[in-house]
Formats: C-alpha cells, structure tokens, sequence
C-alpha cells in the first residue's frame, strides 16, 4: 500500500501575480495498492474515485490528470506502463477549477506516483522539473510539492532546451490527449527547470477558504490580462511583493502593513469583471472597517486569521 497527499494551493497573494504561492490544508489523497501480478487492466492501473467532484474524474489512466502525469514520468524512464497491476483510489477534498490549485496537486500527486511505483528515487527538485513540464505554473507546483509559503521562478534555459521545454500539454502528456504516438518517447526535461524559496508565515496567521459556487476557466482568467504594463504599475506592484514576502513571517502581524501590502496593479483589477464582488470587497474590507482584518485579494479565495487576536485578523483571497 502506498499512500499520497498532496495540499491546495493558493498563488499571486495580491501582487505576487505568477510568483507567490501557499499551500493550505485541503487535500488530494491517493491510496495506491501495487499488486505483482498479470492483469487485463488497461496500461496496468484501475482508477476508483471519491470526495469532491468524484462523478467528474475520468478513471482512464490514459484520460486522468493523475495517471497521465504519472505515465509521462514512467515512460521519460522507459517504462510505457506501469510496471505492476496499480490500483488508484483518488480521495479528492479539493474543490475543482475554484482557484485552489487542482490540477497543480494532480500534477504533483501524478509524479509522486511514478516515483513510488516506477521505483525511480527521484530527487523532490527532480520531480519539481517533471512537473513543471506539464504545469507551468511554479507558484502552485511548488507549494503543493514542497508545502508552506513560497516564491518561485522559472529558469533562463539555453535555446537547445528552450526548444524542448516549451512543449503543449498535449504534446508531454500521453495519447488521446496529444493524438497518435505522443507521449510514447516524452521529451525529458532538463534540469532545474525552475527554483523555489520558502519564506517565514507567521504563526498567529491562519487561513480560510472563501469558495464561490462559479467557476473562472484559467485561460479567461489570463485572456483579460494585458500584454503591456505601464512602469508605474510595475513599481508598484514590486514594491509591495517585496514587502509581502517579510511582514507575513514577522509576529505581530501588523494589519496596516500587510493590507498595503496586499494591494497590485497586475492582475486583480483586470479580473474583477470576472468575479462578481470582487472590486466591492477590496474597497471596503480593510483593517479600519473590520477590526482584525488583514487584507484582500483575488487568487483561490483565501483568508488570513491572527489566531492570537480575539477579533480575528482575516486575509480574504
């Protein structure tokens, strides 16, 4: 029996767009039975599924997130199925396409899964590199694989591997999602595709979940962003992440400190079309307004509880 768990995450944290994420404790849990024997099962792996949106997830392990990642993994190591009889049971407790990093999870939860049962004893910063090329999105990877608050980057690579790593999902992952034959000889990422620090959180910070009963699709999510920045708004937006990153691991939390911080130019106010509310609760959700708050953004609806204070300082994300 193999057992996996693998957090949500929240990312951006107001002007961290891209850069800054956070796990948090809702979870995606597998329990994995490796049986050593021959089997009729597609690809070797059978998929059973419960919790959040189980009716949803595809038990094809050439159509689930979870196995194809996981088949990505193997094959990279010439293994074009699993190499034993894989039953996956998916226990999924996060909610899906709400901003809280569910495919980033699946992602991760997929490599983990290679690793077990391909037996490969791949580094956590090698499995970072298998991830993220599937999800390019360091800030969710990151903190699902590696837990706590962190800020991550993708790294400058040589044209050589530039030309391999850019690749479409579908062109990494296995058949149907690529078509005919892809997937069947993956392109193997370099490595250190990407790099992470893991910043201090205070410990009187707490963390509530807000989540909407709508979905935003992540590519319209990105689709209203502009390609083009004013400096002014890039000042900004640095000077507060720079801020972000230090005042949330230095206890007291100092409400008027992180609320400021909170504030960003990037994304939020390009998305607030997007989500009903949204422009409403950053103006009037402030520490003045509610005794205790933190501050307010947009990423997977999170909020910031000082656990040490009677009033309860909230951070709504």
């Amino acid at each position: 029996m193999i057992s996996i768990q693998v957090p949500c995450s929240t990312a951006n944290l107001g002007p961290g767009f891209d850069v800054l994420g956070l796990a948090l404790s809702l979870y995606l849990e597998l329990q994995v039975s490796v049986i050593s024997s021959s089997s009729r099962a597609h690809l070797n792996c059978e998929i059973t599924c419960a919790g959040l949106g189980a009716e949803n997830l595809r038990t094809d392990p050439e159509q689930n997130l979870i196995t194809q990642v996981a088949l990505y993994v193997l094959r990279c190591h010439s293994q074009h199925e699993f190499p034993h009889l894989t039953k996956v049971h998916i226990i999924n407790g996060i909610p899906l396409s709400r901003g809280l990093g569910s495919s980033a999870a699946a992602v991760v939860a997929g490599a983990l899964l290679a690793n077990e049962v391909g037996r490969l004893q791949l580094t956590k910063d090698r499995i970072l590199d298998f991830c993220l090329m599937v999800e390019r999105h360091p800030d969710n990877i990151t903190a699902a694989l590696y837990g706590g608050f962190v800020g991550a980057c993708l790294s400058e690579l040589d044209p050589e591997d530039a030309a391999r790593v850019e690749v479409p999902l579908a062109e990494v992952l296995p058949e149907p999602a690529g078509g005919v034959d892809t997937g069947k000889q993956p392109p193997v990422p370099p490595l250190g595709i990407g790099h992470f620090e893991r910043f201090r959180l205070s410990p009187d910070i707490k963390a509530v979940v807000v989540i909407p009963n709508f979905k935003v699709d992540t590519a319209k999510a990105r689709e209203v962003l502009p390609n083009q920045y004013s400096r002014q708004d890039l000042v900004y937006t640095s000077q507060r992440i720079a801020i972000l990153t230090q005042i949330l691991g230095q206890p007291p939390t100092d409400p008027k400190k992180v609320h400021l911080a909170m504030q960003d130019r990037m994304h939020q106010p390009y998305r607030a079309n997007l989500v009903p509310g949204l422009s409403k609760a950053i103006e009037t959700l402030t520490p003045s307004s509610y005794p205790g708050l933190l501050g307010v953004c947009l990423s997977g609806r999170i909020h910031f509880q000082d656990s040490m204070n009677e009033s309860k300082r909230i951070l709504i994300q």
